[in-house]
């Protein structure tokens, strides 16, 4: 169903054992999502929806229930990013001349954004930290465990003018409408793209203060890792892999982790005034 922040009624990311899901631990994920009565839709974006997770049984079938669950709360405020370096494993990505591949390069990108997150008082969780090549879904379900967090996906680009950075934000997903109220793994981002653009538009605002020629404002795009994740969510892609030597894209390293985290940081306003209290945990 189409998330109406105006509503009061339960809207659950399920995820069910088999193809386009997640299954952890042999249980089924259900991500219940809250609105709040007195909430207001914002110009431009929704309201940003507290997740709480369930476990579900066979085939989707709720687990038995325990003792009765109080009021819903909030989600808390953003305090953490989800760093996902792109590729990894036996996927190397995009390949370049002299041996570069993006694979090895998001890592550089990632350790450093995560450096500059810290200082301004985020906590980071990364997807990989080595030669590791998890699933879209093993991704996606990582940042949907957290609370009060963003996605951030780091890609090289295999084309594109060298030194310039572009982020992408999913391109619009259908409306969501189901009789029994459950959202689809794959529709998950759907009701979080207001505030994907909105975070998008800030990181690349400042990404176009380092790096001249990059883009004004986030693009749009049809991104698989985008689509699964029940987050404020964002691709940044740095061009290209096609350099002459590694040593300009590590050039662009320091300035890449700085935009991320400026924008993150001016996106957290934004994050709390989307909660349905309007007001911080």
């Amino acid at each position: 169903m189409l998330l109406d922040v105006g509503d009061s009624r339960r809207l659950r990311f399920l995820a069910i054992g088999g193809i386009g899901s997640l299954v952890v631990g042999g249980a089924a994920m259900a991500f219940a999502l809250e609105t709040s009565p007195q909430t207001q839709q914002g110009p431009g974006a929704g309201t940003l929806p507290p997740a709480s997770v369930a476990t579900a049984g066979q085939g989707g079938t709720p687990a038995p229930a325990g003792p009765a669950p109080g009021p819903p709360t909030a989600p808390r405020a953003l305090n953490v990013v989800v760093l996902d370096p792109a590729h990894g494993g036996t996927d190397p990505g995009a390949r370049g001349t002299g041996g570069i591949q993006e694979s090895e390069i998001t890592l550089e990108f990632a350790t450093r954004a995560r450096q500059a997150l810290e200082q301004q008082g985020f906590q980071v969780v990364e997807t990989r930290q080595g030669n590791e090549n998890p699933s879209f879904d093993d991704r996606s379900a990582i940042a949907n465990a957290q609370r009060g967090a963003v996605f951030i996906t780091l890609h090289i680009a295999s084309t594109g003018i060298p030194g310039t950075v572009r982020v992408y934000v999913n391109a619009d997903l259908p409306p969501v409408k189901a009789a029994n109220g459950l959202i689809p793994w794959d529709l998950a981002q759907a009701p979080f793209l207001g505030l994907s653009r909105k975070l998008g538009d800030l990181v690349q605002g400042m990404l176009t203060q380092h790096f001249k020629g990059s883009p004004d404002a986030a693009q749009t795009a049809a991104i698989r890792q985008l689509r699964t994740t029940a987050a404020p969510a964002i691709a940044v892609e740095v061009s290209s892999v096609v350099v002459n030597d590694r040593a300009e894209l590590d050039h662009m390293v320091p300035g890449v982790a700085d935009a991320i985290a400026r924008g993150v940081a001016a996106f957290k306003p934004l994050y709390a005034m989307a909660l349905p209290s309007g007001a911080l945990p």
